[in-house]
């Protein structure tokens, strides 16, 4: 996964992200606190897509360096969770990368349903919010759009809630999975 987010987020996309080792993406937000979902093929056990949440009670992006982005301040509670390097693996097809993305998409609110999380909150770039927002979520901005280097971005947040499944089912987008939920682990391993 943090192979994937350095290929992703340093080579492809050119931000400005430290890498342990030349090797893994990993910043100060990757921390006991960080929950990760991941997407591995089942018969080489090869990264598809993943997902960091992080809680908002604890340092996370939004509220550490882009609260400027909420018009009435960054969103926190114990209900609420950052997502951020949400990460499809770019070596695979536009069909595999559009089933790893619904996937994870399932993934996201399946476990915020189990274990009592009522929003997302993240930054995004306004046209990835503008795909996010068809899911069949509920999606809003929390702010207007800004401009972030090269890229217009924005804060949203998602609300998850009883009818978010069937949403994900009227859009097309949802795919469940089986979860199978672990602890721990270290980059590289």
């Amino acid at each position: 996964m943090f192979a994937a987010r350095k290929q992703v987020f340093i080579d492809k996309q050119q931000w400005d992200l430290p890498a342990l080792d030349g090797r893994f993406e990993l910043d100060q937000f990757d921390t006991p606190d960080a929950r990760y979902l991941i997407l591995l093929d089942p018969d080489d056990l090869r990264h598809r897509a993943s997902a960091r949440l992080l809680p908002t009670t604890a340092p996370h992006l939004l509220g550490d360096i882009y609260s400027h982005l909420c018009a009435d301040g960054a969103p926190s509670g114990e209900g609420v969770w950052e997502i951020s390097r949400f990460c499809l693996d770019p070596a695979q097809t536009p069909t595999e990368r559009r089933d790893a993305r619904n996937q994870l998409v399932t993934a996201l609110a399946d476990y915020a349903l189990h274990h009592g999380i009522g929003e997302y909150v993240g930054v995004a770039e306004a046209g990835w919010y503008h795909t996010i927002s068809k899911f069949g979520w509920t999606c809003r901005t929390l702010g207007p759009v800004h401009r972030g280097g090269a890229c217009r971005i924005l804060a949203l947040s998602i609300a998850i809630d009883a009818d978010t499944l069937p949403g994900l089912q009227r859009t097309g987008t949802y795919a469940p999975l089986v979860l199978k939920f672990e602890e721990g682990g270290e980059p590289g391993r």
